[in-house]
């Protein structure tokens, strides 16, 4: 960094406090006057190349100093704190340049100043305020920089939003830190292997199988103490090894682990150990609420935020952004521009097709990181990176860097460990090792099997998926509406015995709560807890059916589990439309039927999913041919749910068991499901012979109309 020095004085010339101050850092004043000029021109709306590199100079100009001026140990605090409060005071007029013309707000990127005219104009204003440069800092060539490729193409331009609260997140830190050892990097050397076509051996290693041996890159032992687990929680032991991986310092992973082990909660905790804060997770629709409830769960002292449409309500102050693949395009602009230090892209199979505008969006954004920041958290998620071909690579690659950005040769790191191995690809012994130089970039492959002695023998995870729609919106009006209704007989009830309450009666709250549900159990037409149960599983039943066609890609069969026709129409409907074969089991089959669909379930690899209704399906069956369930609705009760899964989950049944249940936020699904678990532990403590709580013997029903009223009681 240059040293700045100021201009002799005349012996006896008096120096007031201002030129004291200049003394110190001669060219703030340099650059609190061409902001000044720049911010004219911008009022005018006269805002030039000229002006635009102006601009671009003294953002750069303006971080070197605020560095220059923290480490300098010979000012003194309150000098020190004035010069960083008047650097901060052009830092501000830059903000409000860059709020008044928005194309200048990627010009404030780290490294922008990297023209040749641009490299003359900081060298003249140097210069001007006496800092003594370098040799190779007076001469500037023109030979051009490298040009990164835009995060935002020109054809979604015209849709990028930025929401208000992120303006607030650039303006209170409106000039990122500037990496130092980026700008240092030295052009790469030339290698052995450069001359060979080395990507088609690669895909040709890991299609051949050579070498033989899992893909999981080596791995540190289990730590002796877990250091991560927040209270009431604990890491699994593969789980442990793979944080232990990222703790000593990996940084880019494609962890294929098969669904259930976790992996979102590793990608959380691995931005934790990494410190990749702000994280981006890009994810498919039906799982960014997990994604925010996995973030509250395993790391409570970070914020997360869900992106929803052009993303309005977002906490732009959040350590992780959680958005999904469908509206990415319209927020690339301002992602690409608040300094994320990790990515994760959950499912990443979703990106192989390079052609897709899904594809192009998550490669650029993960380009500006890497261009931005040193060592990145990037990591892709996905039980099947391989779906048609070995070349399915190939997206997830680029992604992480192991690859060039065209996909036609590996990045630096893997050319150097493919050197390192002294082969080509005319020797045999070249693909075993080129297989083994790929894993080790971060490989990260464990399967259910494999780590059964992590996990329990049965696991049930929530889904919760956000109802943003109309259909959605409606669903919970009608909530607020009968909870309404509840309270308002309440306040009868009260009013009748005439008589005051401190506080809400329990016992009121139950009979009122009682005589609702006799009367729904009663009323055909009229909105009750039934119809509205009801809506919401139609309202969930995409959603669902998509997330099993997900999971069906990543592990083979999948039974799912409906209690309404209609919900188990739409998911068939859904799963046709994606290729998927599949049988039925109702209640209206004839028993032969019925067999004949379960024994093709178990026998036929053609048949994907088992579409099943949650009480004619419940009992009675075995259809061990899979491990995981999907819970599209759920039960009013938690024996109807155990037995549902337990048609997997049997004698016979060589693999840990998953049930995923799909929930619906906000809305009195949470609250159903949470009830079925506080029955199914007491139960347990039932036949163990432990109390139980006053309510433990209501239905889940009444409980569930118990909370509506409780909610409509204490919100007025």
């Amino acid at each position: 960094m240059p040293t700045t020095t100021a201009p002799a004085r005349k012996s006896g010339q008096r120096r007031n406090s201002s030129s004291r101050r200049d003394d110190e850092a001669p060219i703030i004043p340099i650059l609190a006057r061409k902001v000044r000029e720049v911010e004219a021109k911008a009022q005018r709306g006269k805002l030039g190349p000229t002006n635009r590199v102006k601009f671009q100079v003294i953002a750069f100009l303006v971080r070197e100093e605020r560095a220059r001026v923290k480490a300098d140990d010979a000012l003194t605090d309150a000098a020190r704190a004035e010069l960083l409060k008047r650097l901060d005071g052009v830092a501000t007029i830059l903000a409000k340049t860059a709020a008044r013309d928005t194309s200048l707000i990627q010009l404030l990127e780290v490294d922008q100043a990297t023209s040749p005219v641009a490299k003359r104009m900081r060298r003249d204003w140097l210069l001007e305020s006496g800092a003594e440069l370098a040799p190779d800092e007076l001469i500037i060539t023109d030979t051009p920089a490298p040009v990164s490729a835009p995060v935002v193409p020109a054809a979604l331009a015209e849709r990028q939003v930025t929401p208000p609260q992120i303006e607030f997140r650039r303006e209170s830190n409106p000039f990122l830190a500037p990496d130092l050892a980026l700008r240092a990097a030295k052009q790469t050397p030339r290698r052995r292997l450069d001359g060979w076509e080395l990507m088609g051996p690669l895909y040709k290693a890991f299609e051949t199988g050579a070498g033989g041996g899992s893909a999981t890159m080596e791995l540190p032992p289990v730590p002796e103490f877990d250091r991560l687990s927040p209270k009431g929680l604990e890491v699994m032991p593969h789980q442990s090894r793979f944080l232990e991986a990222v703790r000593e310092g990996h940084r880019t992973f494609l962890l294929a682990d098969e669904p259930g082990l976790g992996k979102t909660a590793e990608s959380v905790l691995a931005a934790s150990v990494a410190g990749a804060y702000p994280l981006l997770a890009v994810v498919p629709n039906v799982v960014k609420m997990n994604w925010a409830r996995e973030v509250e769960r395993w790391t409570p002292q970070r914020r997360a935020t869900v992106i929803q449409g052009d993303g309005d309500d977002i906490d732009a102050f959040a350590d992780v952004f959680i958005v999904n693949y469908e509206i990415l395009d319209r927020h690339l602009s301002w992602l690409g521009s608040i300094g994320l230090k990790g990515m994760v892209v959950d499912e990443a199979h979703f990106i192989k097709n390079l052609t897709s505008q899904r594809s192009q969006n998550v490669l650029a954004l993960a380009s500006r990181i890497r261009e931005t920041v040193r060592d990145p958290l990037l990591l892709a998620l996905t039980g099947t990176p391989l779906i048609n071909d070995v070349e399915d690579f190939d997206a997830i690659w680029r992604f992480l860097g192991w690859t060039a950005p065209t996909g036609d040769k590996p990045g630096p790191e893997l050319m150097e460990k493919l050197d390192g191995t002294g082969l080509t690809p005319a020797d045999k012994a070249f693909y075993p090792e080129a297989r083994d130089a790929v894993i080790s970039m971060g490989i990260v492959r464990r399967k259910k099997k494999d780590v059964a002695a992590d996990l329990p023998d049965k696991l049930i995870a929530d889904l919760p998926v956000q109802l943003d729609d109309e259909f959605g919106r409606s669903i919970r009006a009608a909530e607020r509406e009968l909870g309404q209704r509840l309270a308002a007989r309440y306040r009868r009830v009260i009013e009748a015995r005439g008589r005051e309450t401190h506080g809400i009666d329990d016992d009121i709250v139950r009979m009122v709560a009682q005589h609702e549900l006799d009367e729904s159990k009663n009323a055909a037409a009229a909105e009750n807890v039934f119809t509205m149960v009801r809506r919401i599983g139609q309202a969930k039943a995409l959603l669902a059916a998509d997330y099993a066609a997900q999971l069906q890609r990543s592990v083979g069969k999948v039974v799912f589990f409906a209690k309404h026709i209609d919900v188990m129409d739409q998911a068939e409907a859904h799963f046709a439309e994606s290729g998927l074969r599949t049988v039925s089991i109702r209640g209206d089959q004839t028993t032969p039927a019925r067999q004949e669909a379960i024994d093709a379930f178990n026998n036929d690899p053609e048949v994907a999913i088992a579409v099943c209704s949650l009480t004619a399906a419940g009992v009675g069956l075995n259809m061990q041919a899979s491990s995981n369930v999907v819970l599209a609705e759920l039960s009013w009760t938690a024996a109807e749910q155990t037995q549902a899964i337990d048609r997997v989950h049997r004698i016979g049944q060589d693999e840990p068991v998953t049930a995923w249940r799909i929930i619906a936020a906000h809305t009195i699904d949470t609250k159903i499901a949470e009830l079925i678990d506080s029955k199914q532990g007491l139960a347990a403590r039932a036949l163990d012979g432990e109390a139980t709580d006053p309510e433990s013997s209501d239905s889940v029903q009444l409980s569930a109309l118990m909370h509506l009223l409780r909610e409509a009681l204490g919100g007025q």
